[in-house]
């Protein structure tokens, strides 16, 4: 049995490991590598580990862009088996494939344009609406903890992750026909912190013989516990006594549902003053609507609140904007609100025309609520650079900055320690992925401290036999 670290070994982007098992081939993510326009283009449209062609099934963790966002031309470059993912999963993959769709048709758009005035070859998208959908043709869907044959000898079972919406820990167990031996297998895909405003804590995993484990915040604590309500109040009321305009970049599946569950929360026990709170992001009001239909992923307080109010993520002064001249309209606005816009990272939507219009007004606050990869304009904002490029044009940072990292979907180094002690079994080997270098390293010298197991690092192109 062989594993290939195919992305995100390195770097928190472009998720994709290839398990090769009894003469077939199961990727596990299908993630866009994020990061320079160059770079990005250069990794995600060719797949230079493997041929989409020869895979033959396909496992998704969850239905973030740096997991999912390359499934429609991993499809449309030949692969033609399943796609594995859990109910939510594909239904806000349905919604997130289409808008990274549309991203990907609008940069090339624009950029062919640029490199036509300078007589420079035209480029593609790497792929189109169309491919997206057809690509959602080839999900299967399975609820948690349902076992399930997916290829010869190997039996998934998709386990809660409390990271997202569907999110899921995938473990396989594997008849391995190469040793006559039984293993099972677990990729953890992104792990939650637990305590999450709308989800369940993560499930404990059980005899994990081998271990493949994200790192993002390896060697590295969150500022707060998960819930900080009373400190996001505090930020709110301080902005509004500055009178400018609260701009929040926020990823628009489940960061932005969370937020407005807490804000709720917040206006019904009048810890911040009635202010008009704006979601300018058309994929981020799907995703609102598709998390009331998955009750299965809520934690018991979500569900009862679910069940008793109806709607745990709008309430009055809520303004939810899918319509572009209404977003134009809320850019040329002086008056005093909260803005909720993808993405996250602040490098494509709606999110930069506001950054653009108020980063240079000091009255205004920036507020960040989740991670930004390095080198993306959002860790240059959190950073404090004195200066950015939005739209290609250079602008000051005049707004105050804010971040409250306790609504990150991510566990911190104390939380991944927890969760790695929480499973049970020999976890003979631990491969880590989806971390910096620091990262990677922080956790790995944590870990080796502990288990008597091989905690390795894993390297971009290398295979590991098992």
């Amino acid at each position: 049995m062989k594993l290939k670290f195919c992305g995100a070994a390195g770097t928190t982007t472009g998720s994709q490991h290839l398990l090769e098992v009894n003469g077939q081939r199961i990727l596990l993510d299908c993630g866009l590598y994020q990061g320079r326009r160059k770079d990005q283009y250069e990794v995600n449209c060719c797949f230079p580990h493997f041929n989409p062609a020869e895979v033959d099934v396909v496992v998704l963790s969850h239905a973030h862009i740096d997991h999912s966002g390359n499934l429609p031309n991993l499809c449309a470059k030949g692969f033609a088996g399943n796609i594995y993912a859990t109910f939510a999963t594909r239904d806000l993959c349905q919604i997130m494939l289409a808008d990274s769709a549309h991203i990907q048709e609008k940069d090339t758009e624009w950029l062919n344009k640029k490199r036509k005035k300078s007589g420079e070859p035209l480029v593609e998208p790497l792929y189109t609406k169309e491919e997206a959908e057809e690509c959602m043709r080839q999900f299967v869907n399975i609820g948690y903890d349902r076992a399930l044959p997916i290829a010869k000898g190997v039996t998934l079972t998709f386990l809660d992750a409390g990271h997202i919406l569907g999110s899921a820990q995938v473990l396989m167990e594997i008849e391995d026909e190469e040793d006559g031996q039984t293993k099972r297998l677990l990729f953890s895909g992104d792990v939650g912190r637990g305590g999450n405003e709308i989800l369940r804590d993560p499930v404990a995993a059980e005899n994990v013989d081998f271990l493949l484990m994200e790192s993002t915040y390896g060697g590295r604590e969150h500022d707060l516990p998960t819930g900080a309500g009373k400190h996001i109040a505090a930020i709110v009321n301080r902005a509004i006594e500055r009178k400018g305009k609260i701009i929040i970049p926020a990823f628009a599946v489940e960061r932005t549902q969370a937020l407005l569950y807490v804000l709720h929360q917040l206006f019904e026990e009048e810890l911040i003053p009635d202010i008009p709170v704006y979601v300018d992001s058309p994929l981020a009001v799907n995703a609102t609507e598709i998390f009331r239909l998955h009750p299965e992923c809520f934690n018991e307080e979500v569900y009862r609140f679910l069940f008793e109010k109806r709607n745990p993520f709008g309430f009055e002064g809520l303004t939810l904007i899918r319509d572009v001249k209404k977003s134009k309209e809320l850019n040329a606005s002086h008056d005093q609100c909260i803005i909720i816009s993808a993405s996250g990272m602040c490098e494509a939507g709606r999110i930069l025309h506001h950054l653009r219009n108020g980063i240079e007004d000091p009255k205004n606050t920036i507020l960040f609520i989740g991670y930004c990869a390095e080198n993306t304009l959002g860790w240059k904002i959190r950073e404090h650079w004195d200066k950015v490029k939005i739209f290609g044009d250079e602008f000051q940072l005049k707004a105050n900055v804010e971040i409250m990292d306790s609504f990150s979907g991510h566990a911190d180094h104390s939380e991944l320690m927890d969760y790695f002690h929480a499973m049970t079994g020999s976890r003979k080997k631990v491969w880590l992925i989806h971390g910096e270098k620091t990262r990677l390293e922080a956790l790995r010298e944590a870990l080796s401290k502990e288990h008597e197991g091989d905690v390795e690092i894993g390297v971009l192109g290398n295979t590991v036999t098992f």
